[in-house]
């Protein structure tokens, strides 16, 4: 390797942990790698709206090379990591490996299927833009199919949805596709009996939202049912097997689309690099972000596991803005020769949104429910989202709905991608279509 004057940092995953690195390094005396395996960064609090048809993947995704686009000291590799070792300090990839004087992983998360047998094989999971365009094409079969079929239970079975997890995620795509289909769907397919369709939201707890106050639980439980969603508390999962969901306790749905929201892990591969991890594979950190015994690596984002006030700081993207931005201000200090500072989370709220007009908001300890609370949460989504051309076409899309009750996204594409919402039986065309075609 050449020499180096300056220290380097690595930075692997491109997700709000990674880029708050890359951005908060922007200008310093290092040399910054950052790696990931797509080109893309991906707001991950829309893209539930990517599989209920509302915006198109583009249109939360943003190119990495664009947002480093002007810091000099920052370059970008697409790669995969396939290990990082920590004692030889150097991260090893797909392509050449990479040395490193400081890294920070913030490789994001997993789906955690609680080792539920079946839910990997049969359950749509909502972690990445492929994964929302296959949920999005599987749901818009769902009524191709049904739309000629003609036994009654089977159609009953295309057109039933089944979301598992009553978090902020399970709650908002449970929203969002009953809207989808008592809205857009239902002009669409005139033929179909929309009483057959149905959304069930199955929580394993008591209520919904955990960690949100008592009193917004209750809003989210009441308006989702008055949209016509099945909330079932207390019924965990004990099985998936094809298009059957068995509960605990003995109860079971049919249903052609189960979408798990339920839980997220870390990368299982980690596990095998020697770091200290925790029972859903998260990394137990210190107080400073650091990895236990490397104190010239850290960990930020979903994968770092972080307790305070006794508590572990929730998986989402404010926490790891501000875990990114306090590991990239520790290296600096110990590339100064200071010692490097315990992490403290300022926690400014937390919001999730039902449906037209209608969301939850906690600011500090006031709460906000209905219209006002929802105009919040799409300030802030719009906000957070990269990109003025994003921006600009999420506003769009979300007017659009908004104003004509239309989902400007409906397509099945690519068209080659195999759906799972095929049903074995007779299909029957109806003769008066038939007639005419």
């Amino acid at each position: 390797m050449p020499f180096r004057k300056r220290p380097r940092v690595v930075i692997v995953g491109a997700g709000f942990g990674g880029l708050w690195v890359a951005r908060t390094l922007k200008g310093a005396d290092v040399d910054v790698i950052l790696v990931d395996r797509n080109n893309f960064h991906t707001f991950l609090p829309l893209l539930y709206q990517v599989a209920s048809a509302e915006l198109e993947p583009e249109q939360i995704g943003y190119p990495v090379r664009s947002i480093l686009r002007g810091m000099r000291n920052i370059d970008f590799m697409m790669a995969d990591v396939k290990r990082v070792n920590l004692d030889g300090r150097v991260v090893e990839t797909d392509g050449p490996k990479i040395p490193y004087d400081y890294l920070v992983l913030a490789m994001g998360s997993t789906t955690n299927f609680f080792n539920v047998p079946g839910a990997e094989k049969f359950a749509y999971q909502l972690k990445s833009l492929e994964q929302a365009v296959e949920l999005r094409n599987h749901i818009l079969c769902c009524f191709e199919q049904a739309a000629h079929v003609k036994n009654e239970t089977k159609r009953k079975q295309l057109l039933a949805f089944t979301v598992v997890g009553g978090g902020a995620t399970g709650l908002e795509f449970s929203g969002a596709v009953s809207e989808l289909i008592h809205g857009p769907l239902a002009r669409d397919f005139p033929m179909l009996d929309f009483r057959d369709a149905s959304v069930v939201l199955l929580e394993a707890s008591d209520r919904l939202l955990p960690g949100m106050p008592e009193r917004l639980q209750k809003y989210a439980l009441a308006r989702l049912e008055k949209m016509g969603v099945d909330v079932r508390l207390n019924a965990a999962v004990s099985e998936i097997r094809g298009a059957t969901i068995r509960l605990k306790g003995g109860d079971s749905i049919k249903s052609e689309t189960v979408v798990w929201t339920a839980g997220v892990s870390g990368d299982p591969q980690i596990q095998a690099w020697g770091l200290p991890t925790i029972a859903n594979g998260r990394v137990a950190v210190e107080k400073t972000l650091q990895i236990p015994g490397h104190a010239e690596a850290y960990v930020a984002g979903d994968l770092a596991y972080f307790e305070e006030d006794g508590r572990p700081l929730p998986m989402i993207a404010p926490v790891a803005v501000q875990q990114g931005t306090a590991a990239a201000l520790n290296i600096l200090k110990q590339i100064e020769g200071k010692e490097p500072q315990p992490f403290r989370y300022f926690d400014k709220g937390a919001m999730a949104t039902i449906g037209r007009n209608s969301a939850v908001v906690r600011v500090g300890t006031r709460t906000f429910t209905g219209f006002f609370a929802w105009i919040v949460w799409l300030f802030v989504h719009l906000l957070y989202l990269i990109g003025f051309r994003n921006r600009l076409f999420v506003m769009l899309n979300w007017s659009w709905d908004y104003l004509l009750f239309e989902r400007a996204v409906r397509l099945i594409f690519p068209a080659d991608r195999e759906s799972r919402c095929h049903v074995a039986g007779e299909t029957v065309v109806d003769d008066k279509r038939e007639a005419g075609s």
